[in-house]
């Protein structure tokens, strides 16, 4: 298969608005490059179409890993990891602890929050770093115009 073109890579940037579809960080504040994702991994039949791809920051995008599935804490059932092209992150998430955590609202939300590690220390105190600066939480919702 043939590698992922730039003008691809620019329209899934900008449509993701340069944010990562999980924990919401912005490019302007992440060290290094927000990473092209396969929503649905290369390794679980996912493909290189563009409607398959969104933006992910490294620790994202590695603890997602080839995960496509995760157990919702609270029902133990397992359920589809958010979809960030297809869902609306406020209808499965919200921010807690003075903006600081994700709380999963839905069993998909629940189950992305813990597959993909959101509230990780690392990503913690970047939060708090980036709310004493006044550039976080986010304020505007991304979702795909075609969904």
């Amino acid at each position: 298969m043939s590698p992922i073109s730039e003008q691809i890579r620019l329209r899934v940037r900008e449509k993701a608005k340069n944010q990562c579809g999980y924990c919401r960080s912005l490019q302007k504040y992440v060290l290094g490059i927000l990473e092209i994702e396969h929503i649905i991994p290369k390794a679980a039949g996912g493909s290189d179409n563009e409607e398959n791809l969104w933006l992910a920051c490294r620790l994202c995008n590695s603890y997602k890993g080839t995960q496509t599935k995760a157990k919702d804490p609270a029902t133990n059932q397992d359920v589809q990891l958010f979809n960030p092209r297809r869902q609306k992150w406020t209808q499965h998430f919200v921010w807690t602890n003075d903006s600081t955590h994700i709380a999963g609202l839905t069993a998909c939300g629940r189950a992305t929050v813990l597959a993909l590690q959101l509230n990780n220390p690392y990503a913690v105190a970047v939060r708090q770093a980036w709310v004493s600066a006044g550039w976080h939480p986010p304020t505007e919702d991304v979702e795909d115009s075609s969904a």
